[in-house]
């Protein structure tokens, strides 16, 4: 067996182990075996074949992929960009279609100078035309000297129509080999070409420069797109990075259309979960891998007992609860947030000798992962709010909010003012220079995934993040939600006192991604 591949497993239902084949129990947690099981955080670090095994496709993938001219993906750290790129490249190649990827080192001297914003635009369209014509000859074997370019300006810069002329007569510019034929061939029929741009918001720093570069290649790749019928522009761009262009550039107005924000459901996160369980072990007729959405929770939860404590023998409300629930209860809707709170558990499980997560693992992991997931917060979004560190430690609770047993939960009037009393130890402002009212912070509190929207309807919780709801894009409004301190974020914020989590926390047992029962 290679060294990279996942030792064959078996579980015991019964008794809870996991056995090799040669029937003696697995060994524990190896950082190998960690990652075969629970996926790599970032899906460009994952071997494309295993990622391919047990990527989920969520309901957004179909809108990404569909052949439309422009398609920006859009979402947090740890939504899965990546990983849909990565997915939807290997399906375009698997299918003979002419397909580009565009890395953030191939355009960095492009439109660098963005003192006047069509002269970039102008910058772009020109560095990416020749950039894209020089993927796309090389992908099928051009075997002549630099005439491209002046074929290229003959055929009036449009890629499409250069390209097309040029495979006329592959034999003079051409070195087909049979897979390249096969391209050639694919490309002719449909006249198209797939160009993936991602992770272009390496290295922002949400300066105005930046912010005008990525508005003015925007308005570029729509140009391109418009000018090349066939060219299938996929551009994946942060959540930040998106609303400051969005909000600084009213000509953006025009590419909304083609926004799909990555969102997803604590029920679809789960089902991932599942699904990458099952792959490490071997599907079968009782371990399936696909359609696991039509699984309830507590259907989906059997498939965890070869490596999860089925309850949750901790304090308080969470005492005896279903282990799924105190996953999903803890994750910000990010696949790679429970990605992490796994990875935590089993590391500790390692130390401890065990091959089981159990509640003392998950316990021993909950503080490294919340301080994880503010250190996160405050890398993700300094760029956008400078002073973001100070915001969030700020709304910790006081002495006084712990002894009347609030914090964490505010109706808006409470918000503010605890925003306010923030404010007292110094003003925060944007990084574009505007100062930040209470209101300003409150919705990039919940524009971050901080807060939250909260409302209670007997004896029902519904919870809104600002994916699922973005009626917050630039002033805060009360629209008759309270909000919740995320929480992911609390063992970070009150080290000193987790036990009260436990006694006022009541865990998620959202089914569908819409609402939540209380316990």
């Amino acid at each position: 067996m290679g060294q990279n591949q996942p030792p064959k497993v078996t579980y015991d239902v019964r008794i809870g182990t996991v056995r090799s084949q040669g029937g003696l129990v697995a060994p524990t947690f190896s950082e190998q075996k960690i990652q075969a099981l629970f996926g790599h955080e970032a899906a460009e670090d994952e071997a494309p074949e295993r990622l391919r095994e047990y990527y989920f496709k969520s309901t957004v993938y179909e809108q990404v992929i569909t052949d439309l001219p422009l398609r920006v993906l859009v979402g947090h750290k740890g939504m899965g960009k990546s990983a849909l790129f990565q997915i939807a490249i290997a399906e375009d190649r698997e299918a003979n279609r002419l397909t580009l990827v565009v890395q953030p080192d191939d355009v960095i001297g492009i439109a660098t100078d963005t003192s006047d914003f069509l002269q970039t635009i102008r910058a772009w369209k020109i560095g990416l035309q020749d950039l894209l014509a020089t993927k796309a000859i090389n992908g099928l074997g051009w075997k002549g000297t630099d005439e491209w370019r002046e074929r290229l300006r003959g055929a009036g810069g449009k890629l499409i129509d250069f390209l097309r002329r040029s495979l006329s007569s592959p034999e003079q510019y051409f070195d087909l080999t049979p897979a390249k034929q096969l391209l050639a061939d694919s490309f002719l029929r449909s006249s198209e070409i797939y160009v993936y741009i991602d992770d272009l918001d390496r290295g922002w720093q949400g300066r105005a420069q930046d912010i005008t570069r990525i508005s003015a290649l925007l308005n570029a790749v729509r140009d391109i797109a418009n000018e090349n019928r066939g060219i299938r522009f996929r551009i994946s761009l942060r959540s930040d990075v998106y609303f400051l262009v969005r909000t600084s550039d009213e000509s953006t107005d025009k590419i909304e259309g083609s926004v799909v924000w990555l969102s997803w459901t604590n029920h679809e996160i789960f089902a991932l979960l599942v699904k990458r369980i099952n792959s490490y072990l071997g599907a079968g007729a009782d371990r399936p891998t696909e359609n696991l959405l039509y699984y309830s929770q507590p259907r989906l939860a059997k498939f965890l007992t070869p490596f999860f404590e089925p309850n949750f023998r901790g304090k308080g409300l969470w005492s005896n609860a279903p282990t799924y629930r105190v996953l999903l209860s803890l994750i910000r809707s990010r696949p790679r947030d429970l990605i992490k709170l796994c990875t935590l558990a089993a590391r500790d499980a390692r130390s401890r000798g065990s091959n089981i997560i159990h509640t003392t693992n998950l316990e021993n992991a909950f503080e490294d992962y919340s301080q994880g997931r503010i250190q996160d917060t405050v890398n993700e979004f300094r760029a956008e709010l400078p002073d973001v560190e100070r915001l969030l430690f700020g709304m910790k609770p006081s002495k006084r909010e712990r002894t009347a047993k609030q914090g964490y939960v505010y109706d808006t009037g409470q918000l503010l003012q605890k925003i306010k009393n923030i404010q007292e130890q110094g003003q925060f402002r944007f990084k574009a220079g505007r100062i930040a009212d209470p209101k300003d912070l409150a919705g990039f509190l919940y524009k971050i995934n901080f807060l939250t929207a909260r409302r209670e309807s007997g004896d029902l919780i519904y919870r809104k993040y600002f994916e699922q709801s973005r009626y917050l894009q630039s002033r805060f409004a009360d629209f008759g939600f309270d909000w919740e301190v995320h929480p992911a974020y609390r063992w970070a914020l009150q080290p000193e006192d987790v036990d009260s989590i436990y006694i006022s926390l009541r865990l998620s047992t959202d089914d569908s991604g819409s609402g939540s029962r209380q316990m």
